[in-house]
């Protein structure tokens, strides 16, 4: 559905996503365990506000809204109602409307739908932020609390990490339907991690990942799911990132860009969106994110543009193969063909359509609230020329987020329509 009011994204900021693989993440082999702690969930979101106030110079008094994007805060850090927390991240927000949206991992997704609803309704300017933190726990109690966003009663017994199950399920599927190889998931790892690695907010800045080591299974590359019938079908640089972080946006009105002193062709305008949700109690095909394909293309009609048009990508690559099928569901590539893409290059950063420049969920990192506002803001920054040495070089006029909750249940899509 068109906006009845046009908005705009005016700026934002990241902060950096942590996890295991980055330097300054602490953990039991970390010189500092012990003497020095990760930053909290209160810290975390209030570093990427403050940075997207100082980004995008907002008064904070003349913030309308606030929406939060966060799946499972009371399970990782024990906290809930993080509406309020939001509310508590400046004195000028007291006293305003703050609310969370909760979607599994398009959260952040929700939130930004949230935010251009308010828009539509008057709102000049809204701030939309989303963030987890889920480091907390072991990997498999950690992977326990994200089967959650599965049908838990019906999905949880599949494995110990049940996503990892249900993402291999339809490696296995799609493999079966149309021919797919360690070495074809392999091109999407490395483009995730390369990009990561000119990325310095990246969870896997500092972590190189070669074509061999991506497209051997081994001690080094373990197939680690304990379900013998699925364990050949994921590898770890299949996956992507436990992370934690934030990411904070604000959107605003015609007349909410006036208001900063900006003009129109400091933003990037939401010039379509799309949201569609499937049952959480069946299983479709496995070979297909239908509702992936649905949400891009409402967003796509919104615009009144095509695949074909699009210079810049954002897309929810959970796993390898979900970059893979997202490219078919989007229309950049046929049925059968996404891996074809990759292999070729076109989606590296210098291709002919870049898809998640800064690594993406496997490279950038997956703090899973966080990931639905990360892929909108970093679309701005790439066609504003904010990425440092991950910087598209050709101009980018139309871009695409696809942001995925569960084994495509949930998303979220927006095209963005550079303003010069």
């Amino acid at each position: 559905m068109a906006l009845a009011r046009r908005a705009f994204i005016t700026g934002g900021a990241h902060t950096t996503y942590l996890g295991k693989g980055h330097p300054d993440f602490i953990w039991k082999r970390h010189p500092d365990f012990g003497t020095r702690e990760n930053p909290t969930l209160e810290e975390t979101l209030q570093e990427a506000v403050d940075g997207c106030l100082a980004d995008t110079g907002v008064d904070p008094q003349q913030v309308d809204r606030l929406y939060i994007g966060n799946f499972v805060g009371e399970l990782f850090v024990n906290q809930g109602h993080l509406g309020a927390a939001l509310a508590g991240t400046h004195p000028a927000f007291s006293g305003k409307p703050s609310a969370r949206l909760e979607g599994a991992c398009a959260s952040g997704g929700l939130a930004l739908l949230a935010g251009l609803d308010a828009i539509a309704a008057g709102a000049d300017l809204v701030l939309v932020a989303g963030v987890e933190i889920q480091t907390t726990a072991s990997a498999r109690i950690g992977g326990d609390y994200l089967a959650r966003a599965a049908h838990y009663r019906r999905q949880r017994a599949l494995d110990d990490f049940t996503f990892p199950a249900l993402f291999a399920r339809r490696i296995r599927a799609y493999g079966e339907k149309y021919g797919l190889s360690d070495e074809d998931l392999a091109h999407f790892a490395v483009k995730a991690y390369a990009n990561a690695n000119r990325n310095p907010l990246a969870h896997m800045h500092a972590k190189k990942c070669s074509f061999e080591h991506a497209a051997t299974p081994g001690d080094r590359n373990p197939q680690f799911l304990g379900n013998v019938e699925l364990r050949p079908y994921m590898k770890v640089t299949d996956c992507s990132q436990v992370s934690d972080g934030a990411s904070c946006l604000l959107l605003a009105s015609e007349a909410g860009v006036a208001k900063l002193g900006r003009t129109l062709a400091d933003t990037v305008e939401v010039a379509g969106r799309g949201h569609a949700v499937d049952s959480l109690y069946t299983d479709g095909d496995f070979t297909e994110l239908r509702m992936v394909r649905a949400a891009t293309h409402q967003a796509l009609a919104d615009a009144s543009i095509s695949a074909g048009d699009l210079d810049v990508a954002e897309v929810h690559d959970c796993f390898t193969v979900a970059e893979l099928m997202s490219y078919e569901a989007i229309g950049l590539a046929a049925p059968g063909q996404g891996a074809a893409l990759a292999r070729d290059g076109a989606t590296a950063i210098d291709g002919r359509i870049p898809v998640n420049t800064g690594g993406g969920l496997v490279g950038f990192g997956h703090p899973v609230g966080a990931t639905g506002v990360k892929q909108p803001l970093e679309i701005f920054r790439q066609m504003k020329g904010l990425c440092g040495d991950y910087q598209v070089k050709q101009p980018m006029s139309w871009g695409i987020t696809s942001n995925m909750g569960g084994d495509d249940k949930t998303v979220v899509s927006c095209v963005l329509r550079n303003q010069t």
